[in-house]
């Protein structure tokens, strides 16, 4: 793109951003621009482009999601987490297209605070090493650049928009997946504390509980909303509910003035669960979603797929699941109120460091 073009398409961005953002409250729209490697907006159609390092994810149904795996084969999250790309189920977003048959499950929940989409699949056709327990993404990471650095989400799923998002967390290793896009708020949750980044050890079955016995099945579903990561309601005081939280268990050391610190943060006792799971309900399924796209061994866009395209909705359900039996949870208009992807040992390598660093800083942990 020539550097006229750019421009004028990065302001396109900012008029879209301008125009959407005042519907919604405080710290749910992305204030910044896209990334170097991205387009300017959120796009569909574009072409398929097996080798791209643009890192915009767009998530807005069941076959029009796109998750961050790593550019290069045989690679571990860990080592790549700043340098991740986006793989899009569609052709969009100059992103990477992830092939059919790769997928082999997704539940597409939506409530009144977040999208979130579950998945299970063989990812090492995403690069990820098999084996790969994986790692946590968020926009912030170690330096606040995100990682990857200048990732990004839309959705236009709250008003048929893509809107950009500030606040997102992604769990992914080679056969799961789960992702979680903030895209509202109230005076108790925030939605940085709905996508709450600092729990990376922990897994998406305790950051974003719910049910994960779908694999073979594709569902769209209604959820109950589940509390911030790591917050657990402890009383109510004239009508406000009052939480204690966990923080991740994490020791380092760092160098000040030729003197090396030692540091602790978080809880020495792990929860073993969150507070609870969320029902899904009004479940919607279909047999399953591909693009069409084929490709040979060498990764080169072919034509026409043999995979079975999406189609529409061939079954549905009214019936609320839940692994914990409870329907409690936030209320949207209250103001009170590692696995890898799933085993805990996930670590975004660094980020603790910095927030350690951080807290000893400002006095909140004592070294």
């Amino acid at each position: 793109m020539s550097p006229l073009r750019w421009v004028l398409a990065a302001g396109a961005f900012a008029v879209v951003q301008a125009q959407t953002s005042s519907s919604f409250p405080a710290g749910v729209i992305a204030t910044g621009t896209q990334g170097v490697t991205n387009p300017p907006v959120a796009t569909l159609g574009t072409a398929v482009n097996q080798s791209s390092m643009a890192r915009l994810l767009s998530v807005n149904s069941i076959d029009d999601f796109c998750i961050f795996a790593p550019p290069e084969p045989n690679s571990l999250i860990a080592d790549t987490e700043t340098e991740e790309v986006a793989w899009c189920t569609k052709p969009r977003n100059n992103a990477r297209l992830i092939p059919d048959g790769t997928i082999t499950g997704v539940s597409f929940l939506k409530n009144d605070f977040y999208v979130q989409v579950f998945g299970y699949g063989d990812f090492t056709k995403l690069n990820i090493r098999h084996g790969d327990e994986g790692g946590e993404l968020d926009p912030h990471g170690a330096t606040g650049a995100g990682n990857p650095v200048g990732g990004n989400i839309t959705t236009n799923i709250v008003d048929g928009l893509d809107e950009p998002l500030a606040e997102w967390m992604l769990y992914v290793d080679y056969n799961q997946f789960c992702i979680r896009a903030c895209i509202n708020a109230n005076a108790t949750y925030s939605a940085a504390e709905m996508c709450w980044h600092e729990l990376d050890e922990m897994g998406c079955e305790f950051v974003m509980p719910g049910n994960y016995d779908f694999n073979g099945t594709f569902e769209t579903c209604e959820a109950d909303i589940a509390y911030p990561p790591g917050w657990y309601p402890t009383a109510t005081n004239d009508g406000t509910t009052l939480f204690s939280t966990f923080a991740q268990y994490y020791t380092g050391a760092y160098t000040r003035d030729g003197t090396v610190v030692d540091y602790t943060v978080g809880d020495l006792v792990t929860p073993s669960n969150p507070y609870f799971t969320p029902r899904s309900s009004n479940c919607v399924t279909t047999s399953t979603i591909a693009n069409g796209v084929g490709f040979n061994a060498a990764g080169v866009p072919t034509g026409t797929s043999a995979a079975p395209g999406s189609g529409s909705a061939s079954s549905a359900s009214a019936t609320a699941r839940s692994s914990s039996g409870s329907p409690a949870g936030p209320s949207a208009g209250s103001g009170s109120g590692g696995k890898s992807a799933g085993v805990p040992n996930a670590r975004m390598d660094g980020q603790y460091a910095m927030i350690a660093l951080v807290s000893v800083i400002s006095g909140v942990v004592a070294a």
